[in-house]
């Protein structure tokens, strides 16, 4: 884990690759460059610099959600072609649209502003951090003439510290640069990148709020591009898991679907999935409380209001775009819904909600739950 914090930490690389970048990672090798690939001042930014970067390693969507200190940062980003806004209703939400994102393209990206901001989006850096995933977190910081001044802004928790944030995103990035001088914008912004397609973790980069639009000669040569190492499958040990895979559960008598870590669930950006047209089926499985705890510890706590979610979808929906929803209380209708889903309503986002018995459990979780309590009960050891 390393931390850049522009005009305070001036060290820099021996290696002659662009950026200081180690050896053996993603790089670009620093050559010369002709004047024919000059950039005119327009766009010899920190924030088009950026920009360029991302749709280089191949970031067509930035999940965003506005706040002052991004305003201008996100004038920029967008202004790039190829890359593509997307505003999410919160900032959690973006940070699992970019989560899954990277599952899907390979590396992801959210913008979002300075601590109200980001530390709404940890809970998702986090998550994407346990599961190596290559997610670049952008966060629009306090103006540069600000650092080092002991004054409170807002956006903060009251104190003239502004590193709450940047502690907080050290533990959950394996790299973190703080943006404010131009000087070492470029470095640090590259650093940060290839680390996280380095070590497939997210990475945290602050840019000051003055910083965008500002021309600066380090920006003024196209950069040269990322170069990756090839991405190899195992296509004999592919197809062997395949196919233990399926002979284990075609031989088993109670086969288990589990949706483990790797599913996410970005209810309010629903209404983002449609803006954008996407064409997803989301199955929601409804057993009208927390069964899982109940078998571990019973009590009220565990009982929640339900709701009527496919009513829920269709007020996100409000008419406009193309959605679908369903609500099944058996296999049959299941079935029905699915094959609706795949077919005739196969260019609509496809919600459908699977109503369960809130009892409908299983022996092996029945005995599961007892082995946790048990677990969590024990009594503390003497002393």
């Amino acid at each position: 884990m390393d931390t850049k914090t522009g005009g305070l930490d001036k060290s820099k690389s021996s290696s002659n690759d662009l950026g200081g970048l180690p050896n053996g990672i993603v790089s670009a090798v620093q050559n010369s460059v002709p004047c024919s690939t000059m950039f005119n001042s327009s766009e010899a930014t920190l924030d088009r610099h950026l920009a360029r970067r991302l749709v280089q390693i191949g970031v067509g969507d930035v999940f965003t959600v506005p706040g002052d200190f991004n305003l201008s940062l996100l004038d920029q980003l967008i202004a790039e072609p190829g890359l593509s806004n997307i505003g999410c209703c919160n900032e959690l939400n973006a940070g699992y649209a970019a989560d899954g994102y990277a599952r899907s393209r390979g590396v992801g990206a959210c913008v979002v502003t300075f601590t109200v901001g980001g530390l709404s989006v940890l809970n998702a850096i986090a998550g994407a951090y346990s599961e190596n995933l290559p997610l670049i977190c952008i966060v629009g910081g306090p103006n540069s003439n600000d650092y080092g001044t002991n004054r409170i802004l807002h956006h903060t928790v009251g104190l003239p510290d502004f590193s709450q944030e940047l502690r907080c995103f050290q533990t959950v990035t394996c790299y973190q640069a703080v943006v404010n001088n131009l000087e070492d914008a470029h470095e640090l912004i590259d650093r940060a990148i290839s680390t996280a397609l380095k070590e497939s973790r997210p990475v945290y980069i602050s840019i000051s709020c003055n910083l965008p639009g500002i021309p600066h000669p380090t920006f003024s040569r196209k950069p040269l591009p990322f170069s990756f190492p090839p991405r190899l499958t195992n296509q004999m040990g592919l197809e062997a898991a395949v196919e233990a895979t399926a002979e284990f559960l075609n031989k088993a008598v109670k086969p288990v679907l589990v949706g483990g870590p790797k599913l996410r669930v970005t209810a309010q950006d629903v209404s983002t999935m449609i803006r954008c047209g996407q064409k997803t089926i989301i199955f929601l499985i409804n057993n009208g409380g927390y069964t899982i705890e109940v078998q571990i510890h019973d009590g009220p706590y565990n009982v929640i209001k339900n709701w009527n979610y496919t009513a829920l979808v269709d007020a996100i929906h409000n008419g406009e775009g193309k959605c679908w929803t369903a609500k099944v209380f058996c296999e049959e209708e299941l079935i029905e819904a699915i094959e609706t889903a795949s077919g005739p309503k196969k260019e609509s986002l496809c919600f459908i909600e699977v109503i369960v018995h809130k009892d409908d459990t299983s022996k092996e979780l029945l005995e599961w739950g007892s082995r946790v309590s048990s677990a969590s009960s024990r009594p503390p050891n003497p002393h």
